[in-house]
């Protein structure tokens, strides 16, 4: 895995809420860090589960950082977060958010032991913003204009400029990822922001219609943009996953996980 060569931002860290046996995993999306689920992933570790956010590589550092990834480095970071909470919970779910929607259809291809995985507004298989750069734009960096947030008040930690290398390895991890859905037999919850400027809607129409999930299904988040973590439907985010973990613990388990002392 390549070596970041600047110091994390400030409240870019990832973080890790101990709770009970469940645990939930959370993968931010391209360009932002886990301060963009961190209201997302305090709620859910209100329910009792035990939480853990991690930090993409190349994420929160500096854009010079992101241009030395490749995708494996992103998958890699997951894959360590998963291993982590697999070492301390008897049950293990995901989450992500655009990129991350994509990083956690991938875990779930790799990993079928997952029990179940929610995607919000994941890049699935087309975001035309990005494929228009790649073809028109030969500088090594773009400029990143605001963040897609329906809410004017939420700030993302997030870099100014995109490195167009960058850019292409995500759109390769897509392409990648795509021709793979069926193989994907978990629960799944989709999340979905029907005005979404980056990433389209249809990208979660087509990953819905292309995985084997029997247990399948779709939300939409009609006050949010791409950012939905961050804007006017975070609840109603909660307590769709909360209502998707506890009901897939009770068919398998017969039983709903003890809330955590408080």
């Amino acid at each position: 895995m390549m070596k970041e060569q600047y110091k994390v931002m400030d409240g870019a860290e990832s973080f890790f809420i101990k709770g009970n046996e469940v645990g939930i995993l959370i993968s931010h999306g391209f360009m932002g860090t886990p301060q963009s689920m961190e209201y997302i992933g305090h709620r859910l570790a209100e329910q009792g589960y035990t939480v853990y956010a991690t930090r993409l590589k190349g994420h929160g550092t500096h854009h010079y950082d992101l241009e030395k990834c490749t995708y494996k480095d992103w998958v890699a970071s997951i894959e360590e977060g998963y291993k982590k909470l697999k070492a301390q919970c008897s049950k293990v779910f995901m989450l992500g958010q655009s990129m991350g929607g994509t990083l956690t259809a991938n875990l779930a291809l790799t990993h079928k032991d997952i029990d179940g995985i929610m995607l919000i507004n994941p890049a699935i298989n087309s975001i035309p913003e990005m494929e228009h750069l790649d073809q028109t734009v030969n500088d090594r960096f773009v400029e990143e204009g605001r963040p897609d947030i329906h809410n004017e008040e939420a700030v993302e930690i997030t870099y100014t400029h995109a490195p167009m290398k960058s850019i292409r390895e995500l759109l390769s991890f897509i392409k990648v990822v795509s021709f793979k859905l069926s193989g994907i037999e978990a629960p799944l919850l989709c999340l979905t922001s029907p005005e979404d400027h980056v990433v389209p809607a249809s990208n979660s129409t087509y990953l819905l219609n292309h995985v084997s999930s029997q247990d399948k299904k779709q939300v939409m988040l009609p006050n949010s943009y791409h950012v939905a973590s961050m804007d006017f439907d975070q609840d109603t985010i909660v307590k769709q996953c909360t209502s998707f973990i506890e009901s897939n613990l009770q068919k398998f388990n017969n039983v709903i996980p003890l809330r955590a002392a408080k």
